[in-house]
């Protein structure tokens, strides 16, 4: 059982590096096996085609940036402090990737929906659940800013999307230049698109830990 566990990992970790490296059209099930050091045959034991590892690794990744996102989003210093950390700890998750591997690698969800969205309706529901899942936990702290009246918007849900998409608008843009001085203006354009009322002017330093 613990092999077979292993195993699964392993094609699922070297799959998730390999698309971040190449995209996922690219790749081959022999490649990915061959990377993750298991037999062909592993593959199919464990998924049903290539779309289902797609899948698994959107899975995956999900699990991490919720648990993540949750951790931030649902802490109990001030709304826009929370939304500020989740905005900072994303650019420095794409900073330090592209310290270790020489690129910026881009949201992986936000990859997969140029690649796949048309091409396969599982994935591309898929991704839809995830974007309307963020928008969710941004839209509840949207609205806790809002009956603090530190924002002015119309609509909670609309503006948690707008700030959502800003975030995938502007990570690939940074992976396009390979650059990742575009995640600099998340936070002023945050507070732009929420029409903030109050000055944010929220350090690093400023933030609690934890």
């Amino acid at each position: 059982m613990g092999r077979t566990s292993d195993a699964r990992g392993k094609i699922l970790t070297t799959a998730q590096a390999l698309i971040e490296l190449r995209g996922y059209s690219a790749l081959g099930v022999a490649e990915i096996c061959k990377a993750a050091g298991v037999p062909k045959g592993s593959f199919y034991h464990f998924f049903a085609s290539k779309e289902a590892l797609a899948l698994a690794v959107i899975d995956e990744r999900w699990a991490v940036q919720l648990r993540d996102w949750t951790r931030v989003l649902s802490s109990d210093i001030e709304p826009l402090r929370r939304l500020r950390r989740l905005l900072e700890e994303t650019a420095a998750a794409q900073r330090a990737g592209q310290q270790s591997c020489g690129t910026v690698s881009g949201c992986l969800f936000g990859n997969l929906t140029l690649e796949l969205s048309n091409q396969t309706e599982a994935v591309r529901d898929r991704l839809r659940q995830i974007f309307d899942a963020q928008a969710d936990l941004v839209g509840t702290v949207i609205g806790e800013a809002l009956a603090d009246g530190e924002v002015a918007v119309a609509d909670t849900r609309e503006a948690a999307r707008s700030i959502v998409a800003h975030l995938e608008g502007q990570i690939l843009l940074a992976k396009l230049y390979n650059d990742t001085r575009p995640l600099d203006t998340l936070w002023p354009n945050c507070l732009a698109l929420l029409g903030a009322r109050v000055e944010q002017d929220i350090s690093a330093a400023a933030l609690p830990s934890g």
